[in-house]
């Protein structure tokens, strides 16, 4: 009995020493933020978190205290002062001023700050991101991203680090051995989910791209409970609002303001943002404004364009570029969900061999919608129509299939005659319906491309894709499933499968489709694995929520041999040659 009190007495002050250290250990490496007051608050998401004002990450914040003792330390001691000084320079430079985005599956992406050079060795240095308990992570080149130029890298976050909230924000740093000077209060991640990502200006507006206030397809807030807010960094308290025109899924319009109003004297981008005045508070933002942006007045306009939205498609591009060419589509445009196959080095030899291939790295996860709106704009005054089409999937009529050579005019004989009124109004756009193919028993990518590796469809035509006037669209830029709203005036034209089809070679063989598990494009698409919405036509059927190949994949989707548009391709693109026959995109 004595024993176990014994037992009991030294267990109960073994617990009552440690919770005070651990308590002390969590203030230490995550110190709480003090509390600001502000007449605008730049919030968090709207879920439970700590929310308190975002500090600006680029500025060093030092308390009063510390300032007063700094100063002591250097009368007293002159050369204690001047180490001191040469070590705060070297820690300095060991820091690179950036804002960081957590993104889906504990990801960050680093940003630099504007203005901040291009690291010469952006691609080659080892750069690390250094978290406030010392916890480290590699951070990996991600791209560039454009107006302003502004160079990104990833790294995780770190598995201590997600234990406790509010999640800090990493210092890009390339030594560790003389980490830089931690500042308090630590920023907080800015989440993904609730952010405005990107904007684009025009000669009459600014447009902005938004995360996490228009959450449900189909249900949008009005544009009067928001204003767009122009400030320099991050002082919103003294920026210029206008108010908001459109407000639809991530797009929201704005009126320009005055930028005499705005501007610095030493000339800092101004950012902007998206103000909800009933709540009091200013979504953070990673977007700038940028003026509009001109077509070189060398350069023509093309009748036909084409945009999609590319990960990892350097295997597939080549092929895709070359068909679509050769019947009509004069200029591709590509929004890159930040590849890491060389999908440049691709678009480089596609250039160099005449083509007409522009990439924009747009690397904002599952923002399709977003992007092609984007795309609407940012094209408008050097393509004319344009086909939303993606890279496995190709357009071509059966009335095709005996013509010996293609014509640069195929394409373009689909679309309306300039004087073409009819009934209900002008034809703003032309849809097409699509054909799934399957994987056509392929247990790997076709060396010779999709169009000939796979041949076994679904017999029933599926959703269209679309080629859309773009002065059609309407100024929401509202689009849903490759098609978008159009302006009063304009009608829709409905393409027969006898006049056009698209082959979608939508399930190919599993070491490529498992890809698809990574993420949705859609903004308004459940992800492959999460557990939801497993009815839906935009689930692949008998397929779950974990990328395990079902029971004979390899068979799947065939109720119909397609060789049209392969044997058509062939005999346009096929080439005789010493190693053997091969494709004009494999040369």
């Amino acid at each position: 009995m004595i024993m176990a009190q014994k037992v009991h007495t030294t267990t109960f002050i073994l617990v009552a020493l440690i919770v005070p250290l651990v308590c002390f250990y969590h203030q230490l490496v995550f110190p709480k933020p003090p509390v600001l007051i502000s007449a605008v608050n730049v919030l968090s998401p709207p879920f439970p978190l700590p929310s308190f004002p975002q500090p600006n990450p680029n500025n060093a914040i030092i308390r009063p205290e510390e300032q007063i003792v700094e100063e002591e330390e250097k009368l007293s001691n002159p050369n204690n002062a001047i180490v001191k000084e040469e070590e705060d320079k070297q820690s300095n430079r060991n820091v690179i001023p950036t804002v960081s985005i957590l993104l889906p599956a504990w990801e960050i992406l680093v940003i630099i700050s504007p203005g901040t050079p291009l690291p010469t060795d952006y691609d080659t240095g080892k750069y690390t991101c250094l978290f406030p308990n010392n916890d480290t992570t590699p951070a990996k080149p991600s791209g560039i991203l454009p107006f302003p130029y502004r160079a990104t890298f990833k790294c995780d976050l770190p598995e201590r680090v997600r234990r406790r909230l509010p999640f800090p924000q990493p210092v890009l740093t390339k030594s560790t051995e003389n980490p830089p000077e931690r500042k308090t209060p630590v920023p907080e991640l800015l989440r993904w989910n609730f952010l405005v990502y990107d904007s684009l200006s025009t000669e009459n507006d600014v447009i902005l791209f938004v995360k996490g206030v228009n959450n449900r397809q189909g249900v949008n807030r009005a544009p009067n409970e928001f204003r767009c807010v122009f400030s320099v960094g991050d002082d919103v308290f003294n920026g210029v609002r206008t108010a908001v025109t459109t407000s639809i899924q991530e797009v929201f319009r704005c009126r320009r303001p005055e930028l005499s109003g705005v501007s610095s004297s030493d000339d800092k981008p101004i950012k902007i943002s998206l103000e909800i005045p009933d709540q009091n508070l200013v979504v953070p933002s990673v977007a700038y404004y940028a003026p509009p942006r001109k077509v070189a007045p060398d350069q023509p306009e093309s009748l036909l364009c084409a945009c999609t939205m590319v990960y990892n498609a350097a295997k597939f591009l080549k092929e895709w570029v070359v068909y679509h060419s050769e019947i009509g589509i004069e200029k591709f445009v590509l929004y890159d969900n930040g590849s890491d196959d060389n999908l440049e080095r691709v678009v480089a030899e596609l250039v160099e061999q005449g083509y007409n291939v522009t990439t924009l790295f747009w690397l904002w996860p599952k923002t399709q919608e977003a992007g092609f709106s984007h795309c609407a704009v940012n094209a408008k005054d050097s393509c004319t129509w344009m086909a939303y089409i993606d890279v496995d999937e190709f357009v071509y009529s059966p009335s095709w299939i005996n013509l010996s050579n293609p014509s640069d005019e195929m394409l373009k004989s689909l679309l309306p005659k300039k004087s073409s009124h009819g009934i209900g109004g002008t034809v703003g756009q032309v849809m097409i319906n699509c054909y799934e193919f399957g994987p056509s028993n392929q247990k790997s990518h076709p060396v010779n491309g999709v169009t000939q590796g796979y041949n076994c469809r679904r017999k029933e035509e599926n959703r269209h894709k679309s080629i859309v006037l773009l002065d059609a669209i309407e100024e929401s830029l509202l689009n849903v499933i490759h098609h978008f709203q159009l302006k009063d005036g304009y009608k829709v034209k409905k393409v027969d499968l006898q006049g056009a089809v698209v082959n979608h070679y939508k399930f190919q063989a599993w070491s490529e489709f498992k890809a698809k598990f990574r993420r949705r494009v859609s903004a308004y698409v459940v992800d492959w694995m999460q557990a939801m919405n497993l009815e839906s036509k935009d689930r692949t059927p008998g397929l779950g929520y974990a990328p395990v190949e079902p029971q004979a994949w390899s068979e799947k989707f065939c109720e119909v041999y397609d060789n049209r548009l392969k044997d058509l391709m062939r005999r346009w693109f096929g080439v005789e040659s010493q190693s053997g026959y091969r494709m004009a995109w494999q040369i």
